[in-house]
């Protein structure tokens, strides 16, 4: 049997393939290219150029591959973007998920795991956040995940469709065999604006609000590294094999660190002091953060790169290897 990888060919997506393939399972990829690379997917993988929101497509994959599990990474994720531009997420992030589930479940796929996000906590207060709490996201990026994740337990309760919903905190760095990594040139992600400023490859970083009631004012987010992300999605697939429950887990580490904090770390380790301003508020950030993640580790999950400085020199190596690509 196959595992079908919506997003393959995008940043955490394409880690996900890798650990796949290290496992030895069998990968399909399927990627519309809009934002990832045809590069990124191995030749172990099979790719297949499409939108997930193609029944007829997504049926003939998973017929043909014999798929029995699909990991479902293909989104839009730009939480000021989706501020701007609402009804292109819940297109792309809702609507075409309700079609992947539906095809899923017409094709007796038997197991369902979800990217979704921390952004559905919205303006969550307590230090750490836990699966149970009220969900009241603020903007239409949680919104659209949120959506989704209520079709998929709806249609468990409705189909007996497995799923296992993986709440991702901020991801960050790159694969340490330096295999893949953040490529798309304008991401927003803190840790790879500040390497690229680091390297020259933008004029300065720009930090969104410095007034949040949090230690220095800036905001604090849990960074977890994308293999150990990558490698929660791999336990959380084998519970649901095994015939474990279905189940909503956070991903991160349980600390957290502020915007100040890692332009601190990122400026320490590549060397360079280069321009910090600092900037108005963005619409749709909460101040803080912070994920409680008894229940992944009780999966038995053990994180391996818990490590900021490590995160930022993955993170830098993999921008010098993009400029190399780039130059050759």
């Amino acid at each position: 049997m196959a595992v079908l990888v919506t997003g393959g060919a995008g940043y955490i997506g394409s880690h996900m393939v890798l650990e796949l393939l290290d496992a030895g399972e069998q990968v399909v990829v399927l990627d519309n290219l809009s934002t990832g690379f045809r590069w990124a997917v191995p030749s172990e993988a099979t790719l297949v150029v499409g939108d997930v929101g193609d029944q007829a497509l997504v049926t003939r994959v998973i017929e043909e591959h014999g798929i029995d599990s699909v990991m479902h990474f293909a989104a839009r994720i730009v939480v000021p973007e989706s501020v701007t531009d609402p009804l292109g997420y819940y297109f792309n992030n809702t609507v075409k998920t309700r079609a992947l589930i539906e095809t899923a479940v017409q094709t007796g796929i038997k197991n369902f795991v979800f990217s979704s996000t921390a952004a559905v906590y919205g303006n969550a207060e307590a230090p750490l956040l836990t699966e149970d709490m009220p969900l009241v996201p603020i903007n239409p990026y949680g919104r659209s995940k949120l959506m989704s994740e209520w079709m998929l337990q709806d249609a468990h309760a409705a189909h007996g469709l497995r799923y296992a919903i993986l709440r991702y905190f901020n991801v960050a760095g790159a694969d340490p065999k330096s295999r893949s990594g953040q490529s798309t040139p304008q991401a927003t992600h803190l840790i790879k604006v500040a390497a690229q400023a680091a390297l020259g490859q933008r004029p300065c970083l720009d930090v969104f609000g410095t007034d949040y009631a949090t230690p220095d004012g800036t905001c604090v987010r849990d960074y977890i590294q994308v293999n150990d992300l990558a490698r929660a999605h791999l336990v959380a697939l084998k519970s649901l094999r095994e015939g474990g429950d279905c189940a909503v887990l956070n991903c991160g580490y349980g600390h957290g660190a502020s915007v100040l904090e890692v332009v601190d770390v990122v400026k320490r380790v590549s060397g360079v002091d280069f321009e910090v301003r600092l900037s108005p508020r963005r619409p749709g950030d909460p101040a803080q953060l912070v994920a409680k993640v008894d229940k992944i580790r009780g999966l038995g999950w053990q994180p391996q790169h818990d490590n900021l400085q490590e995160i930022v020199d993955q993170a830098l190596r993999w921008e010098r290897t993009l400029a190399e690509r780039k130059v050759a």
